[in-house]
């Protein structure tokens, strides 16, 4: 019988061997340098870098001649499109923001005829633009949704803003391939342009254009590790994105895509995401010689380490191993990655006193850097190697979205294995929940008005991150605990779920899933009004609360802090409207009746008709406003709206 073992031990070495084989050779594919890479020219004028596929000198490498710029005086950058020639004043992936041409240095307004650039091939007018209109005679196409937006005159002042605004993204008035020259129908006599960015309401003065490849010449025009994504105003357009876990601009002729990973618990980059081999060949024969060798050796030592008796103590299976092998993502320019010693010590050991929750998006600590931040810091359980790419993937996600209802995210730590740690920026007032139920060290209840613009803050971002950003953000555990608050008592929302198993691969299923998660934000939403309005969170509160409003005792579950008899009747009025608001979250939320859009924007609207004298707060809004208000967040406001 012993040959026979032997045979299988061989044959099974023999498949050892070709599977080191093939490793070594994708490592070898993989480490191949982007020959092309050598082409690129790395061009600048002033202080702009040019990126790819734009270029000064024709002989650089690039997808076409439309991206050919011209430098003047070696300071100011142009585009050259027909007859007429643009300056360049940013670069953006997607994009670059252009001024008027042949204005003046500043210059309040132009004509409406200034810019006439209709789009053509490979670039088209940015729908992330916010126009601002001047002496319009009908102001029925002024959006006050954009108002809220910082959009600084051309010498720098913010506060000249326009009197009429209006976002590209609303297409009510101006459609795709019109002329600016649409709005003279209303009596405009000019405008200027502001780029405003998804997740963020500070405007950057200038047209912002759209750039893109014609989808009939972008065969092979994509790096290996990249993919092709359509144009959103250029049509039949397209571009080049990297994959996760790669950096670059996913253009073959370009930068390509490089590995992009934490290694040893440090940011790692091309080759050095990989184990170097050298003398791939002779390993090979190595391989398959020795392998059957070392099999057999590691039974017999197996067996032996089996028979040994274990000494006590050696071996504790709680303790977690540090993280030592090699993860592939795309990490965020704005996080940090901390240490697990920073974080340990500065949750004290993560003990139980400073737990602010733990639910199914995970546990969450507060805590004080050395340098005396406050932070919150979320754990996260994962299964398994996959599990931590979507964490990571999801944090790079959540630390682009700027909006200031959104708990700042600083930074991870990986030390330990599949237990991601995000830190949050964490505001000393402690958290929603601690202020309903005055723990914490808060001894003050919430007046209606601070509950009552938590709760438009909370549906606002909410709602945002749905409808505004894609792929859709979802919460998928809302909590009273996962609103932090500020000093002015603004919300920061935290605790997002990063973690989510997906349904399947098709579109219909994602699809499914997403719904499926919607439908749990809204819900639980409305569990959190019921929080806010009665101040408690026991498990039967949303029966005992529909039980009560059917019955027409409100006021029997409304938190005694609020002194709900004692209150003006308008403010009744908005408590029972907001109850009403909760009821239908639960009732009609699941089946997607109404979505955080809706939610929102009733919640916003109560608080706009609040009339508490010198503290109402908040820009007025239209009594209807299309999804995309969303864009900039119906509840934002410039002076406190934080831009890292």
């Amino acid at each position: 019988m012993l040959p026979l073992y032997l045979a299988s031990f061989l044959l099974l070495g023999l498949s050892n061997c070709l599977s080191i084989s093939n490793s070594l050779h994708e490592h070898q594919k993989l480490e191949q340098p982007n020959l092309l890479h050598n082409q690129l020219c790395h061009e600048k004028c002033g202080q702009l870098q040019l990126p790819f596929p734009f270029h000064l000198n024709k002989s650089c490498s690039s997808v076409s001649d439309a991206f050919h710029l011209s430098c003047l005086n070696s300071t100011a950058l142009f585009l050259n499109i027909g007859s007429e020639s643009y300056r360049v004043l940013e670069f953006f992936s997607d994009g670059l923001l252009v001024d008027f041409p042949g204005s003046p240095s500043c210059r309040q307004y132009n004509d409406l005829n200034s810019f006439d650039f209709l789009g053509n091939d490979h670039f088209g007018v940015s729908v992330e633009n916010v126009i601002g209109l001047y002496d319009c005679e009908d102001s029925s196409l002024c959006k006050t949704e954009c108002e809220t937006n910082d959009l600084p005159g051309c010498d720098g002042n913010v506060n000249g803003s326009p009197a009429c605004c209006y976002p590209l993204s609303d297409h009510s008035v101006w459609h795709f391939g019109e002329k600016f020259s649409v709005f003279s129908k209303f009596g405009c006599r000019g405008f200027s342009s502001w780029v405003v960015q998804r997740g963020s309401n500070v405007g950057k003065r200038g047209v912002k254009l759209e750039w893109a490849v014609p989808k009939n010449s972008s065969k092979g025009v994509c790096a290996s590790n990249a993919y092709i994504t359509n144009a959103t105003v250029v049509e039949a357009g397209v571009r080049c994105i990297c994959e996760d876990g790669f950096l670059g601009d996913g253009f073959a002729t370009g930068e390509g895509c490089i590995k992009s990973c934490i290694k040893d618990r440090k940011e790692a980059y091309g080759n050095d995401c990989l184990k170097k081999k050298r003398g791939g060949k002779k390993l090979v024969i190595l391989a398959g010689v020795l392998a059957p060798v070392f099999i057999i050796a590691s039974l017999i030592a197996l067996v032996c380490l089996l028979k040994r008796p274990a000494k006590p103590g050696t071996f504790d299976p709680a303790q977690k191993p540090h993280f030592q092998s090699t993860i592939s993502f795309r990490k965020a320019s704005r996080t940090r990655l901390f240490t697990y010693h920073e974080l340990e010590e500065a949750t004290k050991g993560f003990e139980e006193g400073q737990k602010l929750l733990s639910g199914n998006n995970g546990t969450i600590f507060a805590g004080v850097l050395g340098d005396g931040s406050h932070i919150a810091v979320h754990k996260v359980e994962c299964e398994n190697e996959k599990d931590l790419i979507q964490v990571l993937s999801q944090i790079e996600v959540l630390s682009a979205v700027l909006h200031r209802n959104i708990a700042r995210l600083l930074g991870c730590c990986i030390d330990l294995a599949y237990t991601p740690l995000l830190v949050y920026e964490y505001p000393a007032n402690g958290t929603l929940e601690e202020h309903l139920h005055q723990r914490g060290g808060q001894n003050v209840a919430l007046d209606w008005y601070k509950r009552l613009s938590i709760a438009a803050e909370t549906a606002s971002v909410l709602a945002f991150l749905q409808y505004e950003i894609s792929p859709p953000i979802f919460h998928c555990d809302l909590k009273s605990a996962y609103i932090f608050t500020d000093e002015n008592f603004s919300s920061k929302v935290a605790g997002f779920g990063l973690l989510i198993s997906s349904l399947g691969d098709g579109s219909q299923s994602h699809t499914h899933e997403d719904s499926r998660f919607h439908k749990n934000d809204v819900y639980a939403f409305g569990v959190m009004l019921l929080e806010i309005i009665a101040g408690s969170n026991c498990l039967d509160l949303p029966t005992v609360a529909l039980q009560k409003i059917r019955s027409g005792k409100l006021e029997e579950i409304v938190d005694p802090h609020l002194y709900y008899h004692e209150q003006p009747s308008y403010r009744r009025e908005q408590i029972e409207t907001v109850a009403d608001l909760a009821m239908r979250c639960l009732l009609f939320g699941g089946d997607g009746k109404l979505g955080m859009y809706d939610v929102a924007r009733e919640l916003v609207h109560i608080r706009r008709d609040s009339s508490d004298g010198g503290s109402k707060r908040g820009p007025a809004l239209e009594e209807t406003f299309s999804n995309s208000s969303l864009l900039q967040m119906i509840s934002m406001s410039p002076d406190s709206t934080y831009v890292p």
